[in-house]
């Protein structure tokens, strides 16, 4: 790789932020929180007289014991439950607790409902009043950092037939390789820990999805499709990068 794609490659994994999981540790889906972010503030903008400011996932409980039931994306946050710590700007022509609370409640529905974030709790804090309640939610900063990946269309290889399987699943809208720096959206490799009893491969599959379902449905449904394409029915982890 060149110093150029290297560097390049650099900046988009750390685009992504972090790597939050999505339902529990059955599942076997993560989201980036650049995504998460950009889904949140486009589900919140309606909501009247606040307007969010800074935003980041975390575990509610960081000493907490969680094992996934698949190997996670290399730094990925293990799958307990999420705390979401944010800052608003809220209009002075109501109690300050009232507005915080209304987006709040907005906040956690479109993290459960709309992403199927498993979210314990909403740390919001008003840090400003709006000058104008009418003032307009800002432009999310969150950049697109995932990367179209059109070298795995193939299905004569096992790369291929995973891709085209994640392909099919209603939601999907197209493959990226942002975690791998090398444009690769499937990544497939040999398990090293887990019982004999335990599928010897393990799949990774990044992807994009549009809207319309719960993101974690549509990882769901990726998991099992890519399951099935393949003869030794494998382990598969689903890394969704981006949310349209």
């Amino acid at each position: 790789m060149s110093a150029d794609r290297w560097t390049q490659a650099v900046r988009h994994q750390l685009g992504l932020g972090r790597l939050v999981p999505l339902g529990g540790p059955r599942d076997g889906c993560w989201l980036a929180e650049s995504a998460a972010r950009s889904a949140l503030r486009q589900a919140v903008h309606p909501v009247p007289g606040v307007r969010l400011g800074n935003l980041r996932i975390e575990l509610a409980d960081p000493d907490g014991f969680y094992e996934s039931a698949v190997p996670a994306p290399p730094s990925a946050l293990p799958p307990g439950p999420l705390r979401i710590v944010a800052e608003c700007a809220a209009a002075p022509d109501e109690p300050l607790p009232t507005a915080a609370s209304r987006l709040r409640a907005a906040l956690h529905g479109a993290a459960a409902d709309g992403l199927g974030l498993t979210v314990a709790e909403v740390d919001l804090r008003v840090t400003a009043l709006l000058d104008d309640p009418a003032q307009e939610q800002p432009a999310s900063g969150d950049a697109e950092v995932d990367v179209a990946d059109g070298e795995q269309a193939r299905s004569d290889t096992d790369e291929g037939r995973a891709g085209q399987a994640a392909l099919s699943v209603a939601g999907v809208a197209r493959l990226t390789g942002s975690l791998g720096g090398l444009g690769r959206a499937v990544h497939i490799g040999e398990r090293s820990e887990g019982a004999a009893t335990l599928p010897r491969r393990h799949v990774r599959i990044e992807l994009a999805v549009s809207g319309g379902r719960r993101v974690l449905d549509v990882a769901r449904d990726v998991r099992t499709a890519v399951t099935g394409a393949l003869a030794d029915d494998p382990s598969v982890a689903v890394l969704v990068t981006a949310v349209r």
